[in-house]
């Protein structure tokens, strides 16, 4: 038998070549779809703007302590009156009497212990009927000192110099106790706005943080105010924080003017904790929120990395954190479904929904 070379070797070379065709491309690593969003300061949507009214630091609603007929009403709204000031009186007669009766009570009783004491030291009084004589002694002194008392409030006197806000009464009726009469502010003591501002606001609010005030009554002025109280409780029925803004003085601004706020960022363009300025982002992108802690999907290229971040409420549909810059981007729909280094890929809703299914 002959053998030849070329059929020896067509078998092995073929099978040597049906092995080296076209190299398999690696597997694709799968990406998630998801929806991204840039985080937003919240200065670049909207201010917070609030409204309130201006009112003197030191405004007092005056009354009597007695009831009474008004005599004398002197003063009306818009009038200046100076500290120690007679505003308004009710009829004395009834407050007098009651005087006159605890005097001639008060000197009876004067005289029966002088007497019961001059019969002691003769031995015809016991030490116990001394001693009930100096007991009714001092409860008529009490009710005397009483007497005089409401005696000095049958007349108003102004506690301060400054100007009549209000009148509630008129000379001819009939005040009971603690009854408003005037309400008057110290002039000398400055204009406030006093501002309710939500729960969720309240970080971006600082003392000493520097506020623009617009008047109704001063159109096209803007003034430069300050926080200079930040409310320690909340209202119980609508959750605000009263906060305090100290307004600079104008001699046409007065008590009572309507005013709006609008805050800045705090001093220095730090958030009320001293931390970096608060962003807002989608309340969906909040994964793990406990207290003041929280994480977020921040994209990177075409992969995702959970960042922590610190949580500082919501804002409606937005939540407020800090360690993120603005121009970052988070996963909001869909970072339920992806991890830490995960290749994502970013869509619509719609198309979000179509992957889920």
């Amino acid at each position: 038998m002959r053998w030849t070379w070329p059929g020896l070797v067509a078998g092995p070379m073929a099978a040597l070549l049906a092995s080296c065709g076209p190299a398999k491309a690696p597997p694709v690593e799968p990406a998630v779809a998801v929806v991204e969003t840039a985080a937003v300061a919240p200065a670049a949507e909207e201010g917070l703007i609030l409204s309130g009214a201006l009112a003197r630091r030191r405004e007092m609603t005056l009354s009597f302590r007695i009831a009474g007929v008004i005599t004398d009403l002197v003063v009306d709204a818009g009038d200046t009156v100076v500290a120690g000031q007679s505003l308004a009186r009710v009829d004395p007669t009834g407050v007098e009497s009651r005087r006159t009766q605890a005097e001639a009570d008060l000197e009876r009783v004067r005289r029966d212990l002088r007497r019961d004491e001059a019969l002691f030291s003769q031995g015809y009084v016991s030490q116990q009927r001394v001693d009930d004589r100096r007991s009714a002694l001092k409860s008529a002194q009490a009710a005397y000192d009483s007497a005089v008392f409401d005696r000095r409030w049958a007349s108003l006197l102004a506690p301060a110099g400054g100007v009549v806000l209000e009148r509630m009464a008129q000379r001819g009726e009939v005040v009971q106790p603690g009854q408003a009469v005037l309400r008057i502010a110290d002039l000398a003591s400055p204009l406030v706005l006093r501002v309710p501002v939500a729960d969720r606001d309240l970080a971006r609010i600082a003392t000493g943080q520097p506020v623009e005030i617009t008047v109704d009554g001063l159109p096209g002025e803007t003034l430069i105010g300050r926080v200079v109280k930040i409310g320690q409780a909340a209202a119980p029925r609508t959750g605000a924080v009263i906060v305090e803004v100290e307004a600079p003085s104008r001699p046409n601004m007065r008590s009572g003017l309507t005013a709006k706020a609008r805050f800045g960022p705090p001093p220095g363009g730090a958030s009320a904790s001293g931390s970096a300025a608060l962003l807002r982002v989608p309340a969906e992108a909040i994964l793990e929120a406990q207290g003041d802690k929280a994480f977020v999907f921040r994209l990177q290229g075409d992969r995702v990395r959970r960042v922590a971040v610190r949580f500082a409420g919501f804002d409606g549909d937005f939540a407020r954190v800090e360690g993120l810059s603005p121009t970052d981007r988070v996963v909001t729909a869909g970072a339920g479904f992806v991890s830490d280094g995960e290749r994502v890929r970013t869509g619509d809703t719609a198309a979000l929904a179509g992957a889920v299914r």
